[in-house]
């Protein structure tokens, strides 16, 4: 057995799968912090100005996290309902809520009580936003009205009554401190100006409007609402650029990364797509545990923070450059050591002595050269290249069967985990059959016995059957394709014999 050969590893790589640069930015975050809220997290929105803290409203409660804290450096909660959204002034400072009951009040992140409290509404506001200024606050509620408010003398200004339906969402120009956007259930995002007394804009979403995000520049609208999320061009009078149906559940929330150059959306379909602002295509995707109700990115996109409807608060911090540590330069031998006995010239009595380097098998390897087969089957599964790998070989030998038979409960049910999460791959599809059927042979008479493998079988045997019948399937079509070209190539090279005037054939193609 001192000749024995390590069995070769064959590589199966991901079909589909491409790295991109945009696979590699968004990617690179560390593993998701859990934060357990007291209920479903309506809106998480990031301070503008350092230390980037963001404020997250839940329940009757809006708390206040560093971006690196796991628990919150600040709460208010003195609301008579529930609060439903909460949203930081441009230098940090303040920070306005809306509440179930109608009630707008304005806090100081340095205290607790409410600077300013705006009541006008009679039901529950669920959209609020400070004007480009810093001295006026917009509000829309389920009473269908959006009101202006004069934070110095807490009056209100202005209130339009022109939705027909709840009022969700809406969001203040960051350039005119006279224009704002709303959306609402009755289909319809507008836009308002301060100096009039009625809209200026208003666009058909189509579905009722959960969520409106207005570019940095004023020039692009996007709105979100059903599964579709629409993007209009606001200096061509509200044209519709490009609709987006990338969801499979109502889009709930949208964000923009800091360049710009991403646009990312929340469903409840529980995943996060980030879409190219120049192509408007999908060119990443987060899942998620529970349904999304709210989404925010910091400041350079170094942390993502996602509210679900369970009440749980993830955060994603990205992942910090290692800093090569500067070691002592240790000094180098001279180059004359390296080349010393380069020129040396084989004298007529030496012995020229080889010492090939020792090679270590590994312990699957080890197994299979005793000839512990079940055992070096049983060493690999967590690892499916291996193991495929290792099936293979035992499928070579022709022992696959005696490694897989005579299994107890414990043993068969991690073979049956490994085929059923790995059976449907395409790459391991074709060894794995085989070596399911052979399980599905063997122990298909003592089927009764034990009601987890039972289960587990039964799944198995249904996997099998399933992929058989697709491969079946491809077959057929790759056998309909095969016919389709080789009738294609003989139209194309079809020929004739013809006789030439001096009583030579000369070959002629005949063009189809």
């Amino acid at each position: 057995m001192a000749g024995y050969k390590p069995v070769a590893i064959q590589t199966y790589p991901i079909l589909g799968e491409k790295i991109t640069q945009d696979t590699l930015y968004w990617n690179n975050y560390k593993t998701p912090v859990q934060i357990k809220e007291f209920g479903a997290v309506s809106k998480v929105d990031f301070s503008p100005q350092p230390p980037y803290n963001y404020a997250v409203t839940a329940s009757s409660r809006i708390h206040i996290y560093g971006r690196y804290s796991q628990e919150p450096i600040k709460t208010f909660s003195r609301f008579k309902d529930t609060a439903y959204c909460a949203t930081f002034r441009q230098d940090g400072r303040l920070l306005v809520a809306g509440s179930e009951d109608g009630g707008v009040q304005l806090f100081d992140i340095s205290g607790r009580a409410p600077l300013r409290q705006f009541e006008g509404h009679t039901k529950a506001v669920h959209t609020v936003d400070f004007t480009a200024d810093k001295y006026h606050v917009v509000s829309g509620a389920d009473d269908y009205t959006v009101k202006l408010w004069d934070i110095p003398n807490s009056k209100e200004i202005l209130t339009f009554k022109e939705h027909s339906d709840y009022v969700r969402c809406g969001c203040a120009s960051k350039l005119n401190p006279d224009l704002f956007i709303t959306g609402s259930y009755d289909h319809t995002v507008k836009m308002f100006d301060a100096r009039t007394s009625e809209s200026v804009l208003s666009v058909e979403h189509g579905q009722p409007v959960e969520s409106v995000l207005l570019f940095p520049s004023g020039g692009l609208l996007v709105s979100a609402g059903g599964r579709y999320v629409k993007v209009w061009d606001m200096l061509k009078g509200g044209q519709l650029l490009v609709s987006l149906k990338n969801h499979h559940k109502t889009v709930t929330c949208l964000c923009l990364s800091s360049s710009g150059q991403r646009l990312l959306s929340g469903s409840l379909d529980r995943k996060v797509k980030v879409y190219s602002t120049t192509s408007y295509k999908v060119v990443h995707s987060f899942d998620y545990a529970a349904s999304i109700l709210s989404l925010a990115l910091a400041h350079e996109d170094e942390t993502i923070v996602v509210g679900m409807t369970n009440g749980i608060l993830s955060v994603k911090h990205r992942k910090s450059e290692a800093k090569k540590e500067s070691l002592p330069r240790r000094r180098r031998p001279a180059y004359r050591t390296f080349i010393k006995g380069k020129n040396y010239m084989k004298q007529r009595d030496d012995i020229l002595i080889n010492r090939p380097a020792k090679k270590h098998l590994e312990l699957y390897d080890r197994d299979l050269k005793h000839f512990r087969i079940s055992k070096a089957l049983d060493r690999v599964l967590d690892t499916p290249e291996i193991t495929v790998s290792i099936i293979k070989e035992l499928n070579r030998r022709g022992v696959l069967a005696n490694a897989l038979a005579g299994r107890d409960e414990k043993e068969i049910s991690h073979v049956l985990n490994f085929l059923i999460r790995n059976l449907s791959q395409p790459r391991f599809a074709p060894v794995l059959i085989n070596a399911a059927e052979i399980i599905i042979d063997i122990y298909l008479p003592v089927i009764g016995q034990s009601p987890v493998v039972d289960k587990k079988f039964l799944l198995l045997q249904g996997l099998v059957e399933k992929e058989i019948d697709y491969q079946r399937e491809l077959l057929e079509t790759l056998g309909m394709m095969d016919m389709l070209f080789a009738t294609m190539r003989r139209k194309e090279g079809t020929s004739v014999l013809e006789h030439t005037s001096d009583g030579f054939p000369e070959n002629k193609k005949i063009e189809s």
